[in-house]
């Protein structure tokens, strides 16, 4: 098995509504992205012979979506009050909702799932919060 790994990171706040402790509160991070591939063999024949795939072409995928979620608040949907959420977007707050909860965790299956469907043979995501703590998804 032949594994390639690739790295991106962001820099987002976050809040996680509902939590009793620290991270109820807004707070930002510099999100470290890494995501496997993985494939029985490499290529045979054409420009990428010997090789499982173009390095660049996963670097630009995950890159692509680490850079939109790049300098934003990303919020669970409903986890504001509508008329704070309208005031943050009055004030040009660049803020991206999603249908899950803000974690770790949730964010490594986010981008399996963001490269999955862009193609690649994606074995594993590690979501980085921390230097220290990171989360993993693998289907």
């Amino acid at each position: 098995m032949y594994k390639l790994q690739v790295k991106a990171s962001f820099d987002s706040a976050h809040f996680l509504k509902g939590y009793e402790g620290k991270c109820s509160n807004l707070h930002g991070h510099r999100w470290n992205v890494v995501a496997e591939i993985a494939a029985e063999d490499v290529q045979t024949e054409g420009q990428c012979r010997g090789m499982v795939l173009d390095f660049s072409d996963v670097k630009k995928a995950l890159g692509a979506e680490a850079d939109r979620l790049d300098h934003s608040l990303l919020i669970e949907e409903g986890s504001l009050r509508p008329a704070t959420l309208a005031a943050l977007k009055e004030e040009n707050f660049r803020i991206l909702e999603f249908p899950f909860r803000p974690t770790a965790e949730n964010f490594a299956k986010h981008f399996y799932t963001y490269l999955a469907g862009e193609g690649f043979p994606v074995c594993a995501v590690r979501v980085f919060e921390t230097p220290q703590n990171c989360a993993s998804y693998e289907a």
